[in-house]
């Protein structure tokens, strides 16, 4: 017979489990329909103790965030993690500018792109990977309103096709 372990008075409360590698923290949903997505990158970001804690309790936001390449560094500009309640004098600011850790050959190929095809750097998720936390950024083209226009209806059409499908097996 196998033994139950017994909880007592002096045993700590478990933790809650944090998220696992690869979970999504945070997503940029208005990126897609504003920009057109070329090319994909990783960055690390670099951030205080109070601040990975809000992330992983999904208290971050990067939906009015963008990157700017200054000085040879890539900097994460307007993404706000909320405080941590249990750290009152020792609190991170909610917005500040946060460094991105990228390969040099990284940022010039980066660099070389934002200023010749005038792209944009847009954060578009936040997540984990192996533990620490990641920002997937994207180089992108601005659309026009007709192309946002466009793919509403791709969208809706899309929608309209699955719904007549999900009925005509239904038998209805």
């Amino acid at each position: 017979m196998a033994k139950v372990p017994v909880k007592t008075a002096s045993s700590p409360a478990p933790k809650p489990a944090a998220p696992p590698s690869g979970t999504t923290l945070a997503s940029n949903r208005k990126a897609s329909y504003e920009y057109e997505i070329v090319e994909r990158y990783e960055a690390g970001v670099v951030l205080s103790g109070t601040e990975i804690k809000s992330i992983r309790a999904g208290k971050a936001d990067i939906g009015d965030a963008y990157v700017r390449l200054d000085a040879g560094e890539g900097r994460l500009i307007g993404m706000h993690i909320a405080e941590w309640p249990g750290a009152a004098s020792q609190n991170h600011e909610p917005k500040r500018v946060r460094r991105l850790l990228l390969h040099k050959s990284e940022i010039i190929a980066i660099g070389t792109k934002v200023k010749t095809k005038g792209l944009t750097l847009i954060p578009l998720r936040l997540y984990l990977s192996r533990g620490r936390c990641k920002v997937e950024i994207g180089l992108g083209r601005g659309k026009k309103a007709f192309d946002k226009r466009a793919a509403i209806a791709d969208r809706e059409g899309r929608r309209e096709a699955e719904r007549q499908l999900s009925d005509w097996k239904r038998g209805e």
